[in-house]
């Protein structure tokens, strides 16, 4: 397990610098990770939107640009992924409801019934694995 570089946190605990040296040395790591991430695209929606002109290097970008180019991009990638999960959940519930209806169970609750299967097929397909394999790779 990754632990925190002490050598970079401790001139500020031993108050050799003052916080916002701190967030200045700490906060570009994270920039990097960011610009790593961020689409081109996302990015420029907040740079006009910010009314800045065209940044010639990734410095020229400010922070409170790129944190909500990054956040878009980011919840673009969860509704992407919670779509499909849904479809096979959607075609689960879409079957059981079929079947119900022409066994004339119509008093019964489609949901009842495809739970369980809905739970089977994440287990069976091993989801856990595959949802948190999918969030590590989306982030190269």
């Amino acid at each position: 397990m990754t632990r925190v570089n002490e050598t970079a946190v401790q001139p500020y605990l031993r108050h050799e610098m003052t916080f916002n040296e701190a967030l200045d040395r700490g906060v570009v790591p994270v920039r990097q990770f960011m610009f790593d991430q961020v689409r081109e695209k996302d990015l420029g929606l907040f740079v006009s939107l910010a009314h800045l002109a065209r940044p010639k290097v990734e410095a020229d970008v400010p922070t409170h640009v790129l944190i909500p180019a990054f956040l878009i991009g980011e919840l673009r990638a969860a509704f992407t992924a919670g779509f499909l999960i849904f479809i096979p959940f959607l075609i689960i519930d879409m079957l059981i409801a079929v079947t119900l209806m022409s066994m004339g169970m119509m008093m019964l609750p489609p949901v009842l019934i495809s739970l369980p299967f809905k739970i089977l097929l994440f287990v069976l397909v091993d989801g856990w694995h595959l949802i948190i394999k999918s969030v590590a790779l989306s982030f190269q």
